[in-house]
């Protein structure tokens, strides 16, 4: 097993509770975060009883292991060089550690945000984000962890791994990230959300969205009543949970659009006999609708409207009749550039269809790249490059966040 492996090379390390499993070029291997942490840090407050790491008062994810799921081979590379701690460790075991550029690059695509160290800043800057002292000492701006329902149960929602762009940073583009949204202490409307970025060149950085305290902006326990309120998506599932099976709900999903939020929440059925949970449908809402349908898509369809959906494979047609036109009358050395972008029309059209939202983003992020590059001749006999259009989509919850970073 990983974990015991590779406490056996490094029993001086603390480990992540999450390794994840990753491609590499010809075969799977294991990525397992690993920490530095001392007791003996100088005005420091300690981690409470969180994930095994009572007491520790300094804590870095100073290392990145890697184990070759086939073979067992373990590789350490050091992923924060300036730990005065992990620097003593590769004084005293100088042939163990790499750093972390001898990663190949394949896995180092992978390398994601430990979800145990993003948990102890969360708890920390619920806190400490209060920067008046009189506001701190009497904690009149506390945050806290929203409830959410969990395999019908009420339990404090966990950070999750979402795939999604930041507000008011278009350029970057899609982004892999973990999230966790707070809401004031003692109750249930969203106040703020917090995302640890996964992806070069700005891993590490944890953003903090503020939302604005004028106007409501529901949280994830707020959604919950909502479904439990919807007298069709209540009765259905009453109804699989009498028929020798049990209903799970998963965990609901927050996702940032534009200057709202969409939650988005899995329902699975688990029959006595057999014990494997099976997806059977989708619950989709924003602030104003809710909707509960077979696929993601079908439920999306039915919060945002047909139209919604349908934006940027409107968007994809416009893209293919410019580049098709532009093919026609392009000189030979754009011919090739032109041909790839509508290759990746024809890639990103597919992604959407299968509901494979990661995919099409990116193709779509690759074809947009494509086009700003080629020049072509407008209309009025000037030349520019190849824009593809572009829009927004809004819904009704909340309003423009008020953006920092830490």
């Amino acid at each position: 097993r990983v974990g015991e492996r590779v406490r056996r090379i490094a029993p001086f390390l603390e480990f992540d509770k999450d390794p994840y499993l990753v491609m590499g070029d010809d075969r799977q291997y294991w990525i397992q975060d690993a920490y530095t942490t001392t007791e003996s840090f100088p005005y420091s407050e300690p981690i409470g009883d969180q994930r095994g790491y009572e007491g520790t008062r300094y804590i870095r994810n100073s290392v990145k292991i890697v184990v070759d799921a086939y073979s067992g081979d373990v590789s350490l590379y050091v992923s924060e060089p300036d730990d005065p701690i992990i620097q003593m460790y590769q004084r005293v075991f100088p042939d163990l550690f790499q750093p972390l550029d001898a990663m190949p690059e394949k896995l180092r695509d992978h390398v994601r945000y430990p979800q145990d160290l993003f948990e102890m800043q969360v708890e920390r800057y619920r806190r400490y984000h209060q920067t008046q002292p009189q506001v701190f000492y009497n904690n009149e701006d506390l945050w806290t962890r929203p409830q959410e329902q969990y395999a019908g149960r009420q339990r404090q929602m966990e950070p999750y791994y979402i795939l999604t762009d930041l507000p008011g940073q278009d350029a970057a583009g899609l982004e892999f990230m973990l999230m966790m949204p707070m809401t004031p202490d003692g109750r249930d409307n969203m106040i703020s959300w917090m995302a640890a970025r996964s992806d070069p060149p700005n891993y590490g950085d944890v953003v903090v969205y503020n939302l604005p305290k004028d106007r409501l902006i529901r949280g994830p326990n707020q959604i919950e009543s909502r479904v439990d309120q919807d007298t069709e998506i209540s009765q259905q599932l009453s109804l699989w949970d009498q028929r020798g099976s049990s209903v799970i709900r998963g965990n609901l999903i927050v996702v940032p659009i534009e200057d709202s939020f969409l939650y988005v929440e899995p329902i699975f059925l688990v029959a006595e006999e057999i014990q494997i949970p099976e997806i059977q449908r989708v619950i989709a809402a924003t602030d104003q609708r809710v909707a509960m349908e077979r696929t993601l898509r079908q439920s999306l369809n039915s919060v945002l409207g047909e139209q919604v959906v349908e934006t940027r494979d409107q968007a994809l047609a416009q893209m293919e009749q410019t580049a098709e036109a532009a093919r026609a009358a392009a000189p030979p050395e754009q011919v090739e550039e032109l041909q790839r972008a509508q290759d990746l029309i024809q890639q990103a059209r597919k992604a959407l269809q299968s509901g494979d939202f990661a995919a099409f983003g990116d193709r779509f992020n690759e074809l947009e790249q494509v086009l700003n590059d080629i020049p072509l001749p407008d209309t009025s006999g000037t030349t520019g490059a190849a824009s593809p259009p572009t829009g927004t989509v809004s819904d009704t919850t909340g309003g423009a966040p008020e953006t920092g970073s830490r």
